[in-house]
């Protein structure tokens, strides 16, 4: 039997509902996989997380429910202005047992519509982590990164990435990532991607966006650089992960995209299980 998957999450109450949409959509695509959900969280209540875990163990899947104590990350600056949640994906190593030696972690506003399994198994090559980036047509605004942040690499997307844990637990300080901000507050967009670009650049290794991190605003882009190869059919059988970053987010009356109806049919779904689940 092939291994346990961990998958990694870390959400506020404000993503909950998306998450569950997720967690259906990795189910669905990968129904032969065995998953270990990790659940990060500081203000989950006892409802909500068993909420996951009504679908967690509905799919045959373990759930490790990891709150964070209210002080962890409490010096770090810019927390009234962003969730402190976005932090723990950086600091999972120190938080997750060290038994726990790689994780997949995923945004909660997002698709899985293939398996996962070859980004599990993805070749780190002993790099700390594994992360897709979005280049657009031109590549251009990963010049514009690199000059705002002082970078020499790629600016990577943190919405999905493969983490090497023991490496991050001997490579990612919590005092780091403050100073960082105390430094480039001005600077910094979002916040603790622009940190995992500017400390860790350099130990991620590039995966291909078109799979592992499909950008659903940017269909014609894709298009483009393809010279036509990768349109719809070509996501649907190729692609893994879809990810709806930038807002109107597909759960929104805003939102009308290509790709909008394709969460509204997860999300459909996944409701009607909660439903049958709550009759029996």
């Amino acid at each position: 039997m092939a291994d346990e998957i961990n998958l990694l999450v870390t959400l506020n109450s404000g993503y909950l509902d998306p998450l569950k949409t997720m967690l259906y959509s990795v189910h669905v695509n990968n129904p032969d996989e065995r998953f270990r959900l990790w659940l990060l969280h500081a203000s989950l209540t006892e409802a909500e997380v068993a909420s996951v875990r009504q679908l967690t163990t509905a799919f045959g899947w373990a759930l490790s429910n990891e709150r964070v104590a209210t002080d962890f990350a409490a010096g770090v600056p810019l927390i009234k202005r962003y969730p402190k949640e976005m932090y723990f994906r950086l600091l999972s190593g120190q938080i997750l047992p060290t038994t726990v030696k790689r994780v997949i972690y995923l945004d909660p506003d997002l698709l899985v519509i293939n398996p996962l399994r070859p980004l599990w198994t993805v070749d780190l090559q002993g790099h700390l982590l594994a992360a897709a980036v979005h280049r657009g047509v031109t590549g251009i605004m990963d010049g514009v990164n690199q000059l705002r942040l002082g970078t020499t690499t790629s600016y990577f997307n943190s919405g999905v990435m493969v983490m090497d844990l023991d490496q991050a637990r001997a490579k990612i300080r919590l005092h780091d990532i403050i100073a960082t901000i105390q430094k480039y507050e001005s600077d910094l967009i979002l916040p603790d991607q622009d940190i995992l670009n500017f400390l860790y650049g350099a130990d991620i290794l590039g995966i291909p966006e078109e799979v592992w991190n499909y950008d659903t605003r940017k269909y014609l882009s894709y298009q483009t650089r393809s010279l036509n190869q990768h349109e719809i059919h070509w996501v649907m059988a190729n692609t893994a992960i879809i990810h709806y970053c930038g807002t109107p987010k597909p759960w929104e009356l805003a939102s009308d995209s290509k790709f909008t109806g394709l969460f509204l049919h997860y999300q459909r779904l996944q409701q009607r299980l909660v439903a049958r689940l709550n009759r029996d």
